[in-house]
């Protein structure tokens, strides 16, 4: 298996579990490249196209299959000899398929995804076993299994008459999604309440530039105040009158610098 990576697709296991995908993209392959004929009943090939196929056919096996079927050299023999080995897992897997068809329910899944997906490969299985699922049965089993809370709606889309399962599965997935959004919304803002509208990103903007302007280089209060009451050319630290205050000494000065005490 370390030349995984190398190849077209998984090889054939010896317990012969993963024979029936092999098989089939094995035919796919050749069919791609103009080689089934060699492994049909009428193998007519020329030499030469049988050898690649078998090296092909040989490449996409594990090592111990190879061994034991060492002595084969025509592809269709080793076909033959794969296929009278493997091929009885039809009738094992067609007891499981009928079972996961009977038990199927579409109430008992979170999606409508995850139905259509696990009803689709039960469909597949079922046909590879030679058996076939119609239309009718697909649509059937759906209604059948609605929740018992949506009685309402199984009636509803049942008169709808769908002519194929993959048109009622729309209609479900379309539907899903509309629940879902209006859960969102409802989340978002439960009913009752009124949303209030945000301002405007370029007001806010204004106001905040607005109010950085006002605080900034602005005098302390005292000296604001001060000032609407003193002389024109006064200085800051005088008062009303334009006398400065005293100092540590008692002493006062005038308006223009002179001694009061003097």
């Amino acid at each position: 298996m370390s030349n995984l990576n190398k190849l077209d697709f998984v090889a054939l296991e010896v317990s012969g579990r993963n024979y029936l995908k092999w098989s089939q993209d094995v035919k796919l392959h050749l069919t791609t490249n103009k080689m089934r004929s060699t492994i049909n009943a009428d193998n007519i090939a020329p030499e030469d196209m049988k050898a690649r196929v078998m090296i092909f056919i040989r490449k996409h096996m594990e090592e111990a299959l190879k061994v034991e079927y060492l002595a084969e050299e025509d592809p269709r023999s080793l076909w033959v000899a794969l296929e009278e080995r493997f091929n009885h897992q039809r009738t094992i897997y067609l007891p499981e398929a009928r079972h996961d068809w009977q038990n199927i329910r579409f109430q008992d899944f979170k999606t409508v995804n995850e139905y259509n997906s696990e009803i689709c490969r039960i469909r597949s299985l079922i046909k590879f076993c030679g058996e076939e699922l119609t239309e009718d049965d697909l649509l059937e089993k759906t209604f059948s299994t609605f929740p018992p809370s949506c009685m309402v709606l199984q009636q509803q889309y049942r008169e709808r008459n769908f002519a194929r399962f993959s048109e009622l599965v729309t209609v479900l997935l379309l539907a899903e999604k509309n629940n879902d959004l209006l859960l969102r919304n409802d989340q978002a803002r439960p009913t009752g309440t009124r949303a209030v509208p945000l301002p405007e990103a370029n007001a806010i903007a204004h106001r905040a530039r607005r109010n950085r302007g006002r605080g900034k280089g602005r005098r302390p209060e005292r000296l604001r105040h001060g000032r609407r009451n003193r002389p024109r050319n006064a200085p800051y630290d005088c008062d009303h009158q334009g006398n400065r205050p005293m100092g540590r000494g008692g002493r006062g000065q005038g308006p223009r610098g002179g001694n009061r005490n003097a």
